[in-house]
């Protein structure tokens, strides 16, 4: 974050998604990649980027849960703040936001993700349903490949089990 945004011509905001943030929150000791989101793009970032990946020895990709699932709705006023270095606000993406996608995509790291962020009290999962069911279902067709009847089933198998 510090070399980022201290390589940045201007302000941005930048959002670490998936191992970057259970790093940074202590659940994993390492990732295999970094995933980033800008909104707005910090000018200059780009530049940044391959020097980093290199310096690192970490992929770095441009992903976000929001590729993969519709964003939920507030997802901006809950995605935690982390640091500001040279005007560039660093923040993780929506933890709710987060969850849903790794419900959908059923990995065995997503379900031990999605615990991790459950017991850390980052995610309430009858919260994250309530959320799920404010997306209007147009915005799923922005994402033909994602069942939302799936997604809710797996919602719910996921709540049950945790009651």
């Amino acid at each position: 974050m510090q070399e980022l945004g201290a390589a940045c011509a201007g302000p941005g905001r930048v959002y670490l998604t998936g191992g970057a943030s259970a790093v940074l929150l202590g659940w994993r000791d390492a990732t295999i990649a970094i995933d980033l989101k800008f909104a707005p793009e910090p000018q200059g970032v780009f530049a940044q980027i391959p020097a980093l990946k290199n310096s690192l020895k970490v992929n770095i990709e441009l992903a976000a849960p929001d590729d993969f699932v519709p964003a939920l709705p507030g997802w901006e006023a809950r995605s935690p703040w982390i640091s500001t270095v040279n005007g560039v606000d660093f923040h993780h993406f929506d933890f709710y936001t987060q969850a849903l996608s790794k419900v959908e995509r059923d990995h065995v790291k997503d379900r031990i993700d999605v615990k991790a962020m459950v017991d850390h009290g980052l995610v309430d999962l009858r919260r994250l349903l309530s959320l799920f069911e404010e997306v209007a279902l147009e915005q799923w067709g922005r994402y033909p490949a994602v069942e939302r009847a799936d997604v809710e089933a797996a919602l719910q198998a996921l709540l049950a089990t945790h009651e």
